[in-house]
Order: C-alpha cells, then structure tokens, then sequence
C-alpha cells in the first residue's frame, strides 16, 4: 500500500436497530473520490466494515467495491470503526 493515501471520512450513518446492521459509511480517497454505503455490522467477533452491496436479479448480494490490498483493507476497517464510535 502506498503510504500517502489520503483516507477520509465523509459522513457516518447510524441505525437505531435491533439488527445487525448498525449504520454505514461514506468515505473518500485521495480528496479524489468517494464510495458511499459502506456497512458497519455488528458480527459474532464485534463490529467489522462490509463493502456497498449490490442486490443481482437471482437475488443474492454481491460486493460493488473490493479491496486487494489488505493493508488498505485495515486502514480503512480502523478508521471508520474509530468515527463510527465517537
């Protein structure tokens, strides 16, 4: 990973539910882009960031955004999940 990315958060949504989806996320990346709807889940081992989501017409999820680099992966896990907890 390239040490001189920019990561951001935009803006943090919370959910006031009783499910396991706690709110989303919107971040940007090098003041260049952003990516909306990334979702914080409350899982078996805490809370994790899950990628936006997109509903296919067979009617399974699949991921709109995918991350290779785990390194960025975590970097960016880390910092919404510390704006989501303020």
């Amino acid at each position: 990973m390239e040490e001189g990315i920019e990561l951001k958060v935009e803006r943090i949504y919370r959910l006031d539910t009783d499910n396991c989806l706690k709110g989303f996320a919107d971040i940007s990346i090098a003041g260049s882009f952003i990516i909306k709807g990334l979702r914080i889940v409350a899982g078996k081992n805490g809370l994790f960031v899950g990628m936006p989501q997109e509903l296919g017409k067979d009617g399974k999820w699949y991921n709109r955004v995918s991350l290779v680099d785990e390194a960025l992966k975590d970097k960016l896990s880390s910092l919404i999940l510390s704006a989501y907890e303020e």
